[in-house]
């Protein structure tokens, strides 16, 4: 069984997060620039097999679509073309940054790493990934 990534994109950063290979825990992985994403993807998936990718797509409390949509739909398609034996699968992100924030203050993490950007990230992709799971 393969594991399950959950990406978290931003125009500047993505957060990345991986189950374990029963597919049972969502774990924070890395946060990269957004540039460096498809490489990192492939270098990850010759390493530890893909069984599927989960992207968090952005929409507003109305459902509808937000600035970032647009950039994530792109991603969502060039995923599908660079990892045709991989399922993409779209989840709605609304509330995983407020959520994340939320999860690191009740953890226990300072102020400081509370700001921290990439942390959000990696944590907002964990909580893509729980979704997903728990979806299924």
């Amino acid at each position: 069984m393969g594991r399950v990534l959950a990406i978290d994109y931003g125009h500047k950063r993505v957060g990345l997060a991986v189950t374990d290979p029963l597919q049972l825990i969502a774990t924070p992985l890395a946060t990269i620039h957004s540039q460096e994403l498809l490489a990192y993807l492939k270098a990850y998936h010759q390493r530890e097999p893909l069984e599927a990718l989960v992207v968090g797509m952005p929409r507003t409390l109305g459902n509808e679509a937000t600035d970032a949509t647009s950039a994530v739909v792109g991603l969502v398609r060039r995923l599908r073309k660079e990892f045709p034996q991989v399922p993409v699968h779209e989840i709605d992100e609304r509330f995983t940054s407020r959520m994340a924030h939320a999860a690191m203050l009740a953890g226990g993490l300072g102020k400081k790493d509370r700001r921290d950007k990439a942390t959000v990230d990696r944590v907002a992709a964990t909580l893509i990934l729980q979704s997903y799971l728990e979806s299924r």
